[in-house]
C-alpha cells in the first residue's frame, strides 16, 4: 500500500491514513486493538478494541504513554460516547503465568475483537500479527502513533487498567499500584521485598519468582461486583 509520509504526531493526514486506504478498499468499519500492561509485573493485560466512526476527528489524541493523565481521561471518555462500538478483555496474572505474556497477550486480542457486536471489515493491531483467525487484520509497528484507531484502543486500555490498579491498591494498600500500575519500578520492587508478592502478581516474571509469600487481603471497603473473574478472564461488569 502507498502510505503518506509522517509529518506530525497529531497531523491528522499522519494519524488517518491506513484507516484511509482500507475506506478505499471498500472496508466500512475498521476497529484499532491495543493493550495496556504487557511488561507488569502485577496486574491484568487489558486489551481494547475500538471501532470510530469513518471520518472521525478528535482533538489532541496521541501515544496514550506520552500525555497527561488527565488529558487521557477526558479523551476516553470522548471516545466512549462517539465511538460505534468499545470492547474490553482483561487477562489475569495467573493467566499470564500459564501460558505467557506473548500467548496471553495474542489471546485477548483475538477475544476482544470477537466481542464485538458489528464485525468490523478490517483490524489495525498495535505490532503483534494474528495469526489463524476470521477476521482480516494489520499489524502496525508503533500503531499508537500511526492510526488513529490504535491510538484510542490504547487510551481506553490504559485508562481502563489504570483505574482497576488504584482499586487494587485499596485490597494490598501495601502498594502503591495507583502510582507505579504494576511495573517494576524501585518502589515497586521495594514493595516486593517488603511484602513479598500478592495473588496479582506474575509469579514467572524475574523480579517475583524468588518471593512466593503471599500477603493477606486488606478487609478495607471494596465492591467486589465491580469486577469478575472466569477462566482466568477478568471483566468489567
Amino acid at each position: 500500500m502507498t502510505i503518506p509520509k509522517r509529518k506530525s504526531y497529531r497531523n491528522f493526514i499522519y494519524i488517518y491514513r491506513y484507516e484511509k486506504f482500507f475506506y478505499q478498499e471498500g472496508c466500512r468499519l475498521i476497529a484499532g486493538v491495543d493493550e495496556a500492561g504487557r511488561g507488569c509485573l502485577a496486574g491484568p493485560i487489558v486489551t481494547a478494541a475500538v471501532i470510530l466512526p469513518k471520518n472521525y476527528k478528535i482533538e489532541f489524541i496521541d501515544d496514550s504513554k506520552k500525555i497527561s493523565a488527565k488529558l487521557r481521561e477526558e479523551l476516553y471518555e470522548r471516545i466512549i460516547k462517539d465511538a460505534i462500538e468499545v470492547q474490553t478483555v482483561f487477562i489475569s496474572a495467573a493467566e499470564i503465568d500459564k501460558s505467557n505474556v506473548y500467548q496471553a497477550t495474542i489471546t485477548s486480542m483475538k477475544q476482544v475483537i470477537s466481542q464485538f457486536e458489528k464485525k468490523p471489515d478490517h483490524v489495525l493491531v498495535d505490532a503483534m500479527p494474528i495469526y489463524n483467525f476470521h477476521c482480516e487484520s494489520s499489524p502496525i509497528v508503533r500503531g499508537d502513533i500511526k492510526s488513529v484507531s490504535i491510538m484510542a484502543a490504547a487510551i481506553v486500555a490504559k485508562v481502563t487498567r489504570d483505574r482497576y490498579m488504584a482499586e487494587m491498591e485499596i485490597l494490598y494498600p501495601g502498594f502503591q499500584f495507583s502510582k507505579h500500575k504494576g511495573y517494576g519500578t524501585s518502589e515497586h520492587l521495594q514493595e516486593l521485598q517488603t511484602h513479598g508478592v500478592t495473588p496479582i502478581h506474575r509469579l514467572t516474571f524475574a523480579p517475583c519468582q524468588s518471593r512466593s509469600k503471599y500477603v493477606q487481603m486488606s478487609f478495607l471497603d471494596f465492591d467486589q461486583s465491580f469486577w469478575t473473574q472466569s477462566e482466568g478472564i477478568l471483566k468489567k461488569v
